[in-house]
Order: C-alpha cells, then sequence, then structure tokens
C-alpha cells in the first residue's frame, strides 16, 4: 500500500524527546495516577494519527512480551483487557489461563517511528489475576507495590541505574541460529574506548543512544567495551521501577537497531569465552525529601551507616540471591575470576572482584554498586531482591564480612540448590513462585551439559530464556 495513503503519527526526534521528559517530570513528582490516566485517555483519543498502542509486560524470567491494541478498542476497554496466560513461561497453568492487563499509564513512551513503526505508542502493562488481585508472578507489580509502600511508610525513593553490556554480532538471527553454526562472528574488533566513525559497531552505538534520548532517557556516555564488538550505553539513574522499565526499553532498543542493520544484539552474559563477559552492574541509593541517605562526608569510604548496612545484609545473603542476579547456565561462565568477574562475596572500593563495590560519590551520587547481575536477568527481580535484602534482610555475625574469603557459586546447579533451600528467597517471593522460577531454572539447565567446559555449548544459547521460542524448545 502506498504510504501516501496513510497519516499516521510520525514525530522528529527533537519533539518525542520533550513528550517523553515531559512524563518522566510527572512520574518523579509523583503525580496522581488518575489525572495521568485522564490526560493520557484525552491525548489518545485526540491525536488522530495513533492507530495503537502496544502493551508491554515481563514474564516470570524476565522476557518482554508485547500485545499491539487498537486505539479505538482500548480506550474503550483499556480497564478489562484479558489475555491467555498458560503460554506464558512462569504463568498460569492452562486451566486457568484468563489474566488482565492493566495499564500503568504513568509508563507511556512515544518511540521512533522509523525504529518502531508509525503511529504507535508504548506503555507498561500490569498483569491482574482473574479475581482482581495483582498477579503473582508479575515481578514489575511486587516491585512496584514494594516501592510505592516504602514511600508511604517511610518517604524513601529508591534509586537505580544499571550499566548494561551487550555484544554485536554479525547476522540478524545469530543466536537462534548458534546451534546450527556454533560461533558468533564480531563485527568490530578495535577494543576498550575505540572503533572507527562510520564501522558497524560505532553506526549502531550512535543510533541506538539516538533512540534512547528520544525516549528521554538523558544520556550519560557510550563506548566500546573490552571484548570484541561489544558495547555499554550508560544512561541517567531513575527512580526504580522506572529504571528497571528501562532495561527492558534498552535491550529491546538495541536489538530492533541491530536487527534493522542485519546484526545481532545479544545480552547472553558469556556467548563467548576467552574473552570480557556481560554484566549489568546495578547502582543503586535511597533518598528522602531529595537527601540521599548513603551519604556521609565522614563514613568509611563515604557512604553512611545505613548504606553499610544495606551492603551487609547484600553479602549475608550473597549466595541465596545469586540465581535471581544470575539466571541462566550461560551467565555460571562469566563468573570467572580471570576476567574481573564479581564472585566474591566482599565490599571493595577498588576490587572489581568484589560482588559490591562502593564507587568514588559525593552528596548527589554516592551509591552501592552490585556487580555481580547478568544482563540477561530479570530487571524487576533483580532490582527487588536488591533493596529488598539490602533493608530487611539478615545480617550474618561474620568476622569481617565485607573482607570474608567466600564465593559465589561458579555453576546454577549450586545456585539453584542454594535458592530452594534459602529460607529468605521464601519470605521474597512466596512459596508459590519461588518454585515455580526455580522450576523454570531447572527445566533449561537440564537441557545443557551439567560441567560448563571451556567452550559454549549450542544447548545453554538454545534455551537460554531470551532466545528460545516454542520451535527452539521443542528441538530437543
Amino acid at each position: 500500500m502506498s504510504s501516501e495513503l496513510r497519516n499516521f503519527l510520525a514525530l522528529s526526534y527533537d519533539e518525542l524527546e520533550q513528550l517523553n521528559l515531559q512524563v518522566k517530570e510527572q512520574r518523579k513528582k509523583r503525580v496522581a495516577p488518575d489525572k495521568i490516566q485522564e490526560d493520557r485517555i484525552k491525548y489518545l483519543t485526540d491525536q488522530k494519527g495513533i492507530k495503537a498502542i502496544t502493551v508491554l509486560f515481563s514474564d516470570l524470567e524476565g522476557r518482554l512480551h508485547m500485545l499491539d491494541y487498537d486505539k479505538k478498542f482500548l480506550i474503550k476497554s483499556w480497564d478489562n483487557l484479558t489475555f491467555d496466560g498458560s503460554s506464558i513461561r512462569g504463568f498460569t497453568a492452562q486451566r486457568e489461563s484468563d489474566l488482565r492487563l492493566g495499564i500503568d499509564w504513568s509508563s507511556f513512551y512515544w518511540a521512533p517511528a522509523d525504529i518502531f513503526g508509525s503511529g504507535k505508542v508504548l506503555v507498561f502493562g500490569e498483569v491482574i489475576d482473574k479475581g482482581g488481585t495483582p498477579y503473582t508472578a508479575d515481578i514489575r507489580g511486587i516491585l512496584k507495590s514494594f516501592a510505592e509502600n516504602l514511600y508511604k511508610a517511610k518517604g524513601y525513593t529508591l534509586n537505580a541505574a544499571n550499566e548494561i553490556e551487550g555484544f554485536l554480532f554479525k547476522g540478524s538471527d545469530a543466536e537462534r541460529r548458534y546451534h546450527e553454526t556454533g560461533k558468533f562472528e564480531y563485527v568490530n574488533t578495535g577494543g576498550y574506548y575505540h572503533s572507527l566513525p562510520g564501522d558497524a559497531l560505532r553506526t549502531f552505538i550512535d543510533t541506538t543512544a539516538e533512540v534512547q534520548r528520544a525516549m528521554g532517557f538523558q544520556n550519560e556516555k557510550d563506548h566500546p567495551e573490552v571484548a570484541p564488538s561489544q558495547f555499554e550505553i550508560n544512561y541517567s539513574y531513575g527512580e526504580v521501577v522506572a529504571a528497571a522499565d528501562q532495561i527492558q526499553l534498552y535491550k529491546l532498543i538495541c536489538r530492533q537497531v541491530a536487527t534493522k542493520m542485519g546484526l545481532t544484539a545479544s545480552f547472553l552474559p558469556k556467548p563467548v569465552v576467552g574473552v570480557n563477559g556481560n554484566g549489568m552492574h546495578t547502582n543503586v541509593s535511597i533518598s528522602k525529601n531529595g537527601k540521599n541517605l548513603f551519604w556521609d562526608a565522614k563514613g568509611e569510604e563515604k557512604l553512611s551507616q545505613m548504606g553499610w548496612s544495606f551492603v551487609d545484609r547484600i553479602l549475608t545473603h550473597g549466595n541465596d540471591l545469586c540465581l535471581m542476579l544470575n539466571a541462566s547456565v550461560n551467565a555460571y561462565r562469566r563468573l570467572d575470576p580471570h576476567f574481573e568477574a564479581p564472585n566474591q562475596i566482599k565490599a571493595s572500593a577498588t576490587d572489581r572482584g568484589s560482588m559490591v563495590r562502593i564507587p568514588i560519590g559525593n552528596e548527589k551520587s554516592m551509591r552501592v554498586e552490585v556487580r555481580s547481575v547478568a544482563p540477561d536477568a530479570n530487571p524487576y527481580m533483580v532490582m527487588y531482591s536488591i533493596f529488598k535484602t539490602g533493608l530487611d534482610g539478615e545480617t550474618a555475625t561474620i568476622k569481617n564480612l565485607r573482607q570474608a574469603e567466600r564465593y559465589l557459586p561458579d555453576n546454577i546447579y549450586t545456585a539453584m540448590e542454594n535458592f530452594r533451600n534459602s529460607k529468605w528467597t521464601t519470605s521474597l517471593l512466596g512459596e508459590d513462585v519461588k518454585g515455580r522460577y526455580a522450576d523454570l531454572k531447572q527445566a533449561s539447565a537440564d537441557r545443557c551439559p551439567r560441567l560448563l567446559g571451556t567452550f559454549v555449548k549450542p544447548p545453554e544459547v538454545q534455551y537460554h530464556h531470551d532466545v528460545y521460542n516454542q520451535f527452539l524448545w521443542n528441538m530437543f
């Protein structure tokens, strides 16, 4: 069909950035949900160029799912959007498949038409059980409730910023074809901070950064990483739910830009043995009335006593949390001490092998960096487990807890055993959701060789939760 006959919304990148920053400001100011809902529905009704709303939600493992609703239908039926949850791994059984999607109107994004298509906007959804209550396996909903309740009870705002590394490989479907090819091909071997203007990696980074900026990410810096064909595109911190949403959008944008270039953006933790893997260093802080509660000019490393207590609880539960922060067979290749791997359960201002690092900071930027997180983890589960543990977890009576010679598991089976046996993970997720999550990890792990060995095996890619589809899953 000729594009001349279409009249769908397509805004300039400057216009997109202004709209997305306005929404971001509303979230920061905590504008009442009913006011935001009223504004969004009015906008959708008045804006004739929008044809569809893409509603996004994540399954228990953190895989992003998207449904497109016709605009006119959504405006009339936004409070009764049903979908079949039995096809979503970790959600309902077939006999009780009906779930609803609520709309989180505060998480509204305008996206560039040349990347996402014209006439569409994006919004995150909230999964609701058929009884009308938040669905227990929707970790985004659990995180949102946790953050809102903390703000109401104590005035705490939970802040997070993530440094997400990825690889750019040749071919538009490199991960799903790995079981056929047995290799990933680099597009660039320039190295850390180095790529020539106009080469494939630099073009990819530049394009992705432009899309992020247009979507209100407020970029900070971007560059090639240490490993060949590896990248990192940094953006500013945000309130915890929005920060987790941005992780999902970051990976979606990267994958979409790469696909349009005939390439693959991969967030496997260790797709190539012998070079640095991908991490998702998670920087967190807590503020109240605009004051950073982790800052103390007289504290050790300038971190407050509250901040150190937060760190101690994370270290105490390091092995309990490992499966949630490192959620795949492939993730345990990354926890290798030869490549700055954060596998030591200790805290340090300088040692990058520590699970937790205390970066140099000031009154505004003081934070705690949890380095052991892999980029394929469910971002909502990562945020929830870190903040809930840091605030409410136990503190072990271990001498020199921050310097103890303890290590994270080097394989997923040990991590699963720790997770299943932990009382704390039951407290975090509840018995039912904890069991579902562990069973999903077990099912994927059992399809892979038990010993990692010295090269990446096809099954650990083929049956990875970010890679598999029903067709690949059935090829067992």
